[in-house]
């Protein structure tokens, strides 16, 4: 019977499963979706790393085996897949703690959903027009276009730069690589490593091992990269404390719980007293900043001469320019000093709603939220501890752009990561953006001190080692001494630039090749 899709499978592989995408593109999408779905078992909280090349082979393989509106396609139902399964907990959020009806939570976290696959979509069908069929081609043709697709999603639109693959081997060798070119770096090794297993599946004995050369080197020099130290110890280690609450989301903004949170937050850092920096986490002072003043104040008279601080999350009302704006801020204090931060990528329909005016009319009469928060300059001045260090910070998601955070370096000495996933639940997603985390600390090789309102807080070490790490819901203080690094590792100094600048050189090649063999 006639192939329902074009093959391009070598004759030697025909009338076998390889010949599945071409002859059964259905039970293949099926089969594809179920792939996708098992990819997220790669990332946290489950960290099946070694799970990355068995799932994507048979992804790779269809890009070499089918045309590439078909490999578009049945790369579309593997990112349905894992965006479903890797993403679900933004239902949690919207309806559980957004009180949106349900249709609106399926809605928009469907939508993300589609939009994500789409990428995928396009790198599918990418890739398969790049590689025609070639398996040797495909080496080359994979990790450039799936990591270029990987970076477009992250910041297109605001981006959502959310299970690129390069986070699940924050554990692996391939982890190494991490401060040299970055996590878009490590998927682009992950890939290399995953499509030379596929070259030397698909070709003869001769060529089998340049396949599997390329295959290992890789894994060699990122196990060999892990060992070196690319920043240096500097001055003595800060004696921190990480303060968590565990205050539901359903509670946090009730009026009877201002005055509790308040007492709470200010008794440990009292217990703390021998600790020179407590964090506390993303508005752990569930107020504008004017209506809690003579407590911001006695917090400041706390900290006395010292040169201890408290870092804290609020919401920061500001008329100083004409207009009133409200800041999701992170606030110092340290004697009579006080500095802020102010939340520069804030997340759609969660901190500011782009829709038109009757949309959010109709959201506002729905009772549903509707008014933007205020995002702060790209570049700010680093918060400066009464010891001296100076802190780079990044409130909630913001950790994940892991580029906008690089102007604070290489002055900052310690990263510090406040965040409220109480918004998630009991779901896979605080897991997931600790990981993040991880990496973040990873390419820059700083220490991260990383506060959330209900978990999970975490001291991590400048490898990106979780060195202590709190209970979920639960009221926590963790105290560990900090030690403070300075220089630059090669991602600090050159960003996303060359990894990505590779990768467009690459497509533009291969375009550029098309066209002129047509």
């Amino acid at each position: 019977p006639r192939a329902a899709t074009r093959s391009l499978i070598p004759v030697e592989l025909r009338g076998s499963v390889f010949q599945w995408p071409a002859d059964r593109p259905w039970t293949s999408r099926g089969i594809l979706f179920l792939l996708g779905c098992l990819m997220t078992t790669a990332f946290a909280p489950f960290g099946m790393s070694l799970l990355v090349p068995v799932l994507l082979l048979p992804l790779l393989y269809v890009y070499v085996s089918v045309s590439p509106r078909d490999a578009g396609w049945l790369s579309f139902c593997f990112g349905f897949g894992l965006f479903l399964s890797g993403t679900y907990w933004i239902y949690i959020s919207v309806v559980v703690f957004g009180e949106a009806p349900a249709w609106i939570a399926l809605l928009l976290m469907l939508g993300l959903v589609l939009i994500m696959s789409t990428w995928l979509f396009l790198a599918g069908w990418l890739i398969s027009r790049f590689a025609q069929g070639e398996p040797w081609l495909l080496l080359l043709v994979a990790p450039a276009t799936w990591v270029f697709i990987e970076w477009l999603r992250g910041w297109v639109l605001t981006g959502f730069p959310w299970l690129a693959v390069g986070y699940s081997q924050v554990d692996s060798l391939l982890a190494g690589w991490a401060p040299v070119i970055g996590v878009y770096g490590v998927s682009f090794m992950a890939m290399l490593s995953t499509t030379a297993i596929l070259v030397a599946i698909m070709t003869d004995s001769r060529q089998r091992g340049v396949a599997i050369a390329v295959f290992v080197l890789p894994l060699l020099a990122g196990g060999m990269l892990k060992l070196v130290e690319w920043t240096e110890e500097t001055g003595d280690p800060v004696t921190s404390t990480i303060v968590q609450a565990g205050i539901s989301q359903a509670e946090k903004w009730l009026p009877e719980r201002l005055r509790p949170t308040l007492d709470f937050y200010r008794e440990a850092a009292a217990r703390a007293s021998d600790s020179e920096l407590v964090v506390w986490p993303e508005v752990a002072i569930p107020s504008l900043d004017d209506r809690v003043e003579p407590y911001i104040k006695a917090l400041q008279a706390d900290t006395g001469s010292s040169g201890r601080s408290i870092v804290f999350g609020i919401l920061e009302r500001d008329e100083s320019r004409g207009e009133a704006k409200i800041y999701n801020s992170v606030m110092l204090v340290s004697g009579d000093r006080r500095q802020s931060y102010r939340k520069r990528h804030l997340v759609p329909f969660g901190e500011y709603f782009p829709v038109p005016p009757r949309v959010r009319e109709w959201m506002r009469m729905m009772s549903l939220p509707h008014n933007d928060l205020a995002a702060g300059d790209d570049v700010q001045p680093l918060l400066e501890a009464g010891n001296g260090e100076k802190l780079a910070v990044a409130i909630c998601y913001e950790d994940a752009y892991g580029a906008e955070q690089l102007y604070a370096l290489p002055d900052a000495s310690i990263l510090v990561n406040v965040s409220n996933d109480a918004w998630f639940g009991d779901s896979i997603a605080p897991h997931q953006h600790l990981e993040i985390a991880r990496m973040r600390s990873l390419e820059v090789g700083r220490a991260a001190i990383r506060a959330t309102n209900t978990g999970v807080s975490a001291f991590i070490s400048h490898t990106g080692k979780v060195l202590d790490s709190g209970a979920q819901f639960e009221p926590v203080t963790l105290t560990m001494a900090v030690q403070p690094r300075k220089g630059s590792t090669p991602y600090a100094r050159t960003g996303n630039l060359p990894v990505i600048g590779f990768c467009l050189l690459v497509i533009a090649g291969l375009w550029a090749r098309g066209r002129a063999s047509l």
